[in-house]
């Protein structure tokens, strides 16, 4: 993909630290990261447990603070904001997908991504979210009535309802077998193809990278590779 560098990125980390003390005890998440995300642009994280790779995108979505350096959303630096603004930014911004679906059981497909249309600014419809998952069948159907690809399409729905600008998925695949965890990518795929929504996947598949724009590699805290990735491939294309 040919980047614009005249384009104001999404988001630009730039020397990003992060310590947890326990005590007498530091350990260092992330260790000087420098990152970018560009409009339309897919990234996936790799990395082994404990690089870093959830850090960092707590720190970009809002949930987390660095203990150093500066993160930018557009033109917004998020390290001098408020927990409101935080708050507000999160809201209206961004859209997480995790490895654990979070949905209510008690609650239907359609009420569960209404629970996030609700209260945005200007949502789709809940019905529209879910069709652009392939879901428009199962409108109605609860949790439980689901398969696990399902209900992280469900998720995947919930949080691009509020059309946000970036959208960080955790692991999203990590609990699903090969048949599922392609057609969450495909979802994944034709929301950032379709409607231009930058998208950080972070993944322990290495095979999985061969779908993103870029790949950029975490180890120890630190970004050891970021490249763009010149044979991308559909997810039907990707050997789990």
């Amino acid at each position: 993909m040919m980047r614009d560098t005249h384009i104001l990125p999404v988001f630009r980390a730039e020397g990003v630290t992060r310590v947890y003390r326990t005590g007498a005890v530091e350990v260092w998440a992330l260790r000087g990261v420098d990152l970018s995300l560009a409009e339309g642009e897919m990234v996936v994280l790799l990395g082994a447990s404990g690089s870093g790779k959830s850090t960092l995108v707590n720190i970009l979505g809002g949930l987390d603070l660095p203990s150093g350096g500066q993160v930018f959303f557009r033109d917004r630096d998020l390290t001098q904001a408020t927990d409101r603004q935080l708050t507000a930014f999160r809201r209206d911004h961004v859209g997480f997908v995790f490895q654990f679906y979070n949905l209510v059981p008690s609650l239907t497909a359609r009420e569960n991504v209404a629970l996030v249309t609700e209260i945005a600014r200007d949502p789709m419809t809940p019905e529209e979210a879910l069709d652009r998952v392939g879901l428009a069948h199962r409108l109605d159907h609860f949790p439980a009535e689901l398969s696990g690809g399902e209900q992280q399409r469900v998720a995947i729905a919930r949080a691009i309802a509020k059309r946000p600008d970036v959208l960080l998925c955790d692991e999203p695949t990590g609990a699903l077998d090969s048949k599922t965890g392609i057609q969450v990518l495909d979802a994944l795929h034709e929301v950032n193809r379709d409607l231009g929504t930058a998208t950080v996947l972070i993944t322990h598949n290495a095979s999985i990278q061969r779908i993103a724009h870029r790949v950029v590699v975490l180890a120890d805290g630190r970004v050891i590779r970021d490249e763009v990735n010149t044979d991308r491939a559909l997810p039907s294309e990707v050997s789990w």
